[in-house]
């Protein structure tokens, strides 16, 4: 008999908060706004990074002014005296100028050089929150609560609207 009350005690003990906190609902967040420390800690953090590219050297011509990389023009040279070679008769000519063209392509892109750089990049770094103030409306009731973690647009309510999980 003293083994069976002590069994309903204890199941009775332990039953009531398991039932309590079985019920569970939601309440929309209206606002949730992050607090920090008092004298939020500011401070910058730098560091450098390579950059890689290709730089584009430019000659000018003396008559406009445009530019012209040297490559292109030593790339052209190059490709006229080579497609002059190919070529025979009456395509001789054409085969200057194509390769004229062709070398002035592939040596602007020779002209081209490839350098890196370091670069400092900076950023801002603000204090973490430290919790929440959270408004909340629960069966029509405008309600506040401090929460550890950001809300969701809901948060998990008891039966009496105070927040849980």
């Amino acid at each position: 008999m003293k083994k069976t009350l002590i069994a309903a005690a204890l199941a009775a003990a332990f039953a009531g908060p398991v039932f309590a906190e079985k019920f569970v609902d939601s309440a929309q967040v209206i606002s949730a706004r992050p607090v920090t420390e008092r004298t939020p800690v500011n401070r910058e953090e730098c560091w450098s990074e390579q950059r890689r590219g290709y730089e584009e050297r430019r000659i000018t011509r003396q008559s406009d002014g445009a530019p012209v990389g040297a490559g292109t023009v030593l790339g052209a040279i190059a490709g006229g005296v080579i497609g002059h070679q190919v070529g025979s008769g009456r395509g001789n000519d054409a085969a200057t100028v194509g390769g004229a063209i062709v070398g002035g392509l592939v040596g602007s892109q020779v002209g081209n050089t490839y350098n890196s750089q370091d670069v400092q990049r900076c950023r801002e770094v603000r204090g973490h929150p430290q919790y929440w103030d959270v408004t909340y409306n629960f069966r029509g009731q405008q309600r506040y609560a401090q929460l550890t973690q950001p809300p969701g647009a809901t948060i998990t309510v008891n039966e009496v609207g105070e927040p849980r999980g």
